[in-house]
């Protein structure tokens, strides 16, 4: 390790910190991490109850290389037994009384659309085949990359090959609808844009690139023991090398000097001192709320575009789901009218669509002997549009029936444990903006140098890594963040990386 003894402070403990942690201490690093909640792990939480064990948030993830590239990076083992998912995903529509299994095989996904899309190979290999085009032609000129400026961006985007910019114009529902007919393909396809947080209306054809990361490229993955042995274990890795954590600890304002932070103030009157300080508290609202800038005060963040918020349940069952897979999407039949809706709905939707992740069923360690563990979503609008939450215990009861009648098993008769999250829980646990469940949104006027930067513009010694700075969302793309925030460290405190 480099003889380097600054003291780095970092501001919220998800995974974006924990990998930030883990690449600064291999570099020698004093590294201290404070946390408004109680223990690490942000959105990548756990909630244990009633002898259930939950993931709070992500139960899946792709590009399972950049955990390896972490590891790699760091000169240790990777501790994570990461598990392949496949089928992928189980997808229920209303009126449908089996779902479509979703295979990464192509072969296999053929025989599951042969009564509604007629010849699908051919068709999803081309789709595929330009969506694996788009990946690769940007994912080292544009998403691995820090930006100075918008000039150098724009520099990036003129290597990009122009046979790719209609996709900057068309939708991705669009985009699909070029390539298949069945409405239950499209949908099926476009539910990567809800990983995004917003609909495949809204989303530009180029994710069309997270349909083959999910289908063709490296799938979809989750840990054995639990999504949570993620922060487990780097924790663990952190605290040996002399990390210390500080929780229930929540910033309230800054002090400053001579363009650069002289420390933080917690809401106890506590100051933390450093010489640099990382926040993975939500880049673009902790401008705002702790800074101070006009640029981002709660009246220019609202105009922003936002993911959907999540609403929560962690249900715990006595009986076994036999015909319920590890992850499933319940949709209804009305996709379209569903979407354009959902971001600005004031009331609770009256059939609302949902996703499952049966955690038992792949680590059965999670819940009592004879019992199922399910974690259900449903994207929601965040505060701006619905403000009260009151009502959580009737959208829950909605989904619960609908889900009952669908997989011909009463989960409210049988429900051992019971938990909500609505938006304002998100939102006070994790100070997640409005409740916005992956913060800013990727349209095309959010994306790369459009993001807020993972350095800050006034203060020499801030930087950001997390969901709302660059490269953006997911598990995997933070990870990447966790290295472009280090790498600009490492060159603008002169250590060689």
């Amino acid at each position: 390790m480099a003889s380097v003894s600054k003291k780095v402070l970092i501001i919220g403990s998800g995974l974006g910190s924990l990998a930030t942690a883990l690449r600064l201490t291999t570099h020698g690093y004093q590294v201290e991490i404070l946390e408004k909640h109680h223990q690490a792990g942000g959105r990548l939480n756990q909630l244990k109850k009633d002898g259930f064990t939950f993931d709070v948030g992500p139960s899946f993830f792709s590009m399972s290389y950049e955990f390896t590239e972490l590891f790699k990076y760091c000169k240790i083992p990777n501790p994570l037994q990461m598990n392949e998912l496949n089928p992928v995903y189980s997808v229920y529509f209303a009126g449908k009384k089996e779902p479509y299994s979703i295979y990464k095989e192509l072969d296999k996904l053929a025989q599951e659309f042969a009564d509604i899309e007629p010849d699908f190979k051919a068709k999803a290999e081309k789709y595929l085949k330009s969506a694996g085009e788009i990946f690769h032609d940007t994912e080292h000129v544009i998403i691995k990359r820090n930006y100075d400026n918008l000039f150098q961006y724009a520099v990036a985007l003129m290597t990009v090959p122009k046979k790719h910019a209609p996709k900057l114009i068309r939708s991705m529902w669009a985009e699909l609808e070029r390539h298949f007919d069945s409405e239950h393909v499209k949908v099926i396809f476009s539910l990567v844009a809800f990983f995004l947080g917003s609909t495949p209306f809204d989303t530009p054809a180029v994710y069309s690139l997270l349909n083959y990361t999910e289908l063709k490229h490296d799938g979809y993955w989750n840990i054995k023991g639990g999504m949570y042995k993620i922060v487990e274990e780097i924790q663990k890795i952190l605290i040996n090398r002399g990390v210390k954590f500080h929780f229930n600890a929540e910033i309230a304002s800054v002090s400053e000097a001579n363009g650069k932070i002289n420390g933080f103030t917690d809401t106890t009157g506590k100051v933390w001192n450093a010489d640099i300080y990382v926040c993975n508290a939500d880049a673009a609202s902790f401008r705002g709320k702790i800074l101070n800038r006009t640029k981002f005060s709660e009246a220019k963040l609202d105009k922003k575009h936002w993911t959907l918020a999540p609403f929560t349940i962690y249900l715990g069952v006595k009986g076994k789901l036999d015909n319920l897979h590890h992850h499933n999407y319940f949709l209804g039949s009305n996709f379209k009218q569903y979407a354009d809706n959902i971001f600005k709905l004031s009331v609770n939707p009256e059939k609302p669509y949902y996703y499952v992740n049966a955690s038992s069923k792949s680590n059965p360690d999670c819940a009592p002997e004879g019992c199922e563990n399910l974690f259900i979503l449903c994207p929601v609008p965040d505060r701006r549009y619905k403000n009260d939450w009151s009502d959580r215990e009737a959208l829950a009861d909605t989904i619960l029936k609908d889900m009952s009648e669908r997989i011909g098993f009463d989960l409210i008769a049988n429900r051992v444990t019971q938990t909500i999250y609505a938006p304002d829980d998100w939102e006070g646990m994790f100070n997640l903006y409005r409740g916005s469940g992956l913060g800013l949104a990727h349209g095309l006027s959010q994306v790369a140098a459009m993001r807020p930067k993972n350095k800050d513009e006034e203060f020499d010694n801030l930087y950001y890594v997390g969901a709302s700075t660059v490269p953006g969302t997911g598990l995997p793309i933070v990870v990447i963040g966790s290295k472009l925030v280090t790498e600009r460290i490492l060159k603008d405190h002169n250590n060689s990386i």
